[in-house]
């Protein structure tokens, strides 16, 4: 079933009123007849089943047949810190991190970034990246559209990862999985997550030191070095996992008792 986000000022009654881009979409790309049924949310976690009753001028009328309920949301926030990479990597690391349950992204400038963005060349990007998060919430189904930061320098990005309840940092000189596994282990269900992963060339040990003193904890991916882009979604994949499987635990623990 196709899958859009509607403001929540679109949403009037038993009716959901469609604009825009998402209007164009629906209409002269995925040709959608009156009829059809389609899923409609308003990026706070509420989605509706609905079927098209028409097209006006401007918009799509949309007729609500109910409310879904929506669980495609991981039990914990997790925000993806994400030191700039080159080239176009970045729409990649939002697309894929929006897709395994990343709540924000949080681009920032390392010592090794070799991207360098100017006010203007900042403002087009982020536009880029926060329309392929829309389109990566509406392709995975999610109820929200994660918000991408603007581009922030690192000791912004350390200031902003103090509201976290849990930090990690991997970094290539940590050894062994010990760390790794006891800092996962210990994560629960309704804890807030950062997750900061360097460019191209990693982090320099200045800027782990730093990270550990606001409460960063070093971990190991491995025996391997991963590159930028695939780091991040490594440990996003490690922690849906963990999360998703303790929260089923539970609530499989709550049906029994």
């Amino acid at each position: 079933m196709q899958h859009f986000f509607a403001d929540r000022s679109a949403i009037q009654e038993n009716k959901i009123y469609l604009e825009g881009p998402d209007l164009n979409h629906m209409k002269n790309v995925l040709r959608m007849k009156p009829g059809e049924d389609v899923q409609i949310s308003d990026g706070d976690g509420t989605s509706y089943l609905c079927c098209i009753d028409g097209y006006e001028e401007n918009r799509a009328v949309l007729d609500i047949l109910k409310i879904l309920e929506n669980d495609t949301e991981l039990p914990s926030r997790i925000t993806l810190f994400q030191g700039l990479p080159k080239g176009d990597k970045m729409e990649w690391i939002v697309q894929k991190a929006v897709e395994l349950g990343a709540y924000a992204v949080v681009p920032f400038a390392a010592k090794r970034s070799v991207v360098k963005l100017d006010e203007k060349k900042a403002g087009k990007k982020l536009s880029r990246w926060q329309a392929i998060a829309k389109g990566a919430a509406e392709q995975s189904g999610r109820g929200i559209v994660p918000q991408v930061h603007t581009v922030m320098t690192f000791e912004e990005a350390l200031r902003k990862a103090g509201e976290m309840d849990v930090l990690m940092i991997p970094y290539e000189l940590e050894e062994g999985m010990t760390e790794t596994v006891r800092c996962v282990e210990k994560i629960e269900p309704g804890q807030s997550i950062g997750i900061f992963i360097g460019p191209e060339g990693g982090f320099e040990q200045e800027e782990v030191e730093r990270a550990k003193a606001a409460g960063a904890v070093p971990v190991s991916l491995g025996k391997r070095i991963l590159r930028t882009e695939t780091a991040g979604l490594t440990v996003l994949s490690i922690l849906m996992y963990h999360l998703e499987s303790r929260s089923s635990c539970v609530s499989s623990q709550e049906l029994e008792s």
